[in-house]
């Protein structure tokens, strides 16, 4: 692909220099296949990156797409929290953001995941200061797989919104700095369940990302991987199907 032209004064200059990536990835069931296969490709994308686009300054940053934080076995525990302690914080040390839609996740928790307390340099996305991008992300995007109700775009809108991003007169919020007026947002929402469930209607979404923006629709993407439910012969479903009979029986199948 051509790269999208570079932003005119008075905009930003976002592929001069600045990307800000928002992964948006599910903690539903079904989601650890897909989760796999997300980590396995980040080396490829991190290093893609930082050859084609020598010099960018990228932000980072991964949210669930739910509210909760939801730990049903404390044995799960990495750092952070206790092996051996009580449901259902198992002992960590948790703040508001980690309950909160939208917010940075630095503390997966539950089955599937990472079940660890997340250190990054600027507090709830990666950034240059990271010493280790890939292991940073592999924490942070491992967020398993007993989430609650996923409401995929619900979370991308309050990951944007002035609370959160504590902008336009409200105080420091928990994605303080993540967006920047000058640097191209990228959204990517990954989810195994076809969106019902987010409070709609679509063109809301659309208005949350132009505001985010300052109605600049060229300073931002967003690509959408997720089920084809509603495609004929659809390959996600048959997939999909085969895993939960496979893992119901066994290997049996």
């Amino acid at each position: 692909m051509e790269p999208p032209p570079d932003f005119g004064p008075p905009g930003p200059s976002g592929c001069l220099g600045k990307i800000d990536f928002l992964f948006v990835i599910s903690n539903f069931s079904y989601m650890e296949q897909v989760q796999a296969q997300i980590l396995a490709l980040f080396p490829t994308f991190l290093d893609s990156l930082t050859e084609e686009f020598a010099g960018f300054d990228a932000h980072i940053m991964v949210v669930e797409t739910d509210d909760g934080w939801l730990m049903d076995n404390c044995a799960l525990c990495g750092p952070g929290c206790d092996p051996n302690g009580m449901l259902p914080t198992c002992g960590a040390d948790l703040d508001e953001c980690d309950s909160t839609m939208g917010a940075g996740v630095t503390f997966p928790a539950g089955k599937d995941s990472s079940a660890q307390r997340c250190v990054l340099a600027e507090g709830r996305y990666i950034t240059s200061k990271d010493g280790d991008p890939k292991a940073a992300f592999e924490c942070i995007a491992k967020v398993g797989s007993y989430g609650g109700v996923p409401t995929p775009a619900d979370a991308m809108v309050a990951a944007l919104s002035w609370p959160l991003l504590g902008t336009h007169g409200y105080p420091p919020g928990c994605n303080q700095g993540f967006l920047r007026d000058d640097a191209l947002l990228v959204v990517t929402i990954i989810s195994s369940e076809y969106e019902t469930n987010s409070s709609g209607p679509a063109w809301a979404w659309r208005k949350a990302l132009m505001e985010a923006k300052n109605q600049d629709a060229a300073a931002f993407q967003v690509l959408v991987i997720t089920t084809d439910v509603d495609t004929p012969n659809g390959l996600c479903v048959t997939a999909r199907f085969i895993s939960v009979i496979s893992s119901r029986f066994e290997g049996g199948v």
